[in-house]
């Protein structure tokens, strides 16, 4: 029987170990690789065959787990992609899937769910939690979403990290360092995000980034 090569892309040695325990416990599934920034999970799957990659958002460097996603599915159309995260699935899950990721599953029940969801997706099915399904359904059957996720379409992948996070009350330093970037380069990101939403204070855009943060946790609870 031949094995589903895996990698697994994360900076936290403690979830790459969690991944390689459960992993261990399956026949048919093998951690062959793990990485963690995108250019290093590029250069893994430029020499070697990757069945699954199981992806974290927040990576090091300039390349963010979405971004990551889009880069695999354009050059390795034939790996799939599962990512895997803290952030809860509704705020990124449905940019992942758009990205092209077979699947998306929280960090916090990866235990209880990491071997179904690889199933599923290497069985060429879409693996994602009840309430981000029902989402999905519901803007496919209305033909758009709520205007506050429309808007946050405008924003690239890793504006949207940002401003997520800055909802989240985090300060520019610590958005830098959980994003592994400089202080400058968070700024130029909160500096297109006001531009892009029409913002034009940082004031004005912690208070909307807040409100954002707190109605998509009140509609979606």
């Amino acid at each position: 029987m031949e094995k589903i090569r895996l990698m697994i892309i994360d900076d936290h040695s403690v979830v790459v170990d969690g991944v390689r325990s459960i992993l261990s416990k399956e026949k048919d599934l093998v951690l062959v690789a793990s990485a963690s920034s995108a250019d290093e999970a590029l250069k893994i799957l430029n020499s070697d065959r990757i069945d699954l990659v199981i992806a974290d958002i927040t990576l090091k460097g300039h390349i963010s787990g979405i971004d990551l996603t889009k880069a695999i599915r354009d050059r390795f159309p034939a790996t799939k992609v599962l990512v895997m995260s803290m952030h809860d699935d509704l705020m990124y899950g449905e940019r992942a899937i758009k990205a092209g990721a077979g699947g998306y599953v929280m960090k916090e029940v990866a235990s209880m769910r990491l071997v179904e969801a690889i199933r599923t997706i290497m069985a060429g099915e879409l693996y994602v939690s009840e309430k981000l399904q029902k989402r999905l359904m519901s803007k496919l059957l209305k033909g758009g979403g709520d205007p506050g996720a429309i808007a946050m379409d405008i924003l690239s992948d890793r504006e949207f990290e940002v401003f997520q996070l800055i909802g989240n009350g985090f300060s520019t330093k610590e958005i830098a360092e959980k994003l592994n970037v400089s202080a400058n380069t968070v700024e130029s990101h909160r500096n297109r995000i006001k531009a892009k939403l029409n913002l034009e204070s940082s004031a004005e855009l912690s208070r909307h980034a807040i409100q954002w943060v707190i109605s998509q946790k009140q509609n979606n609870p």
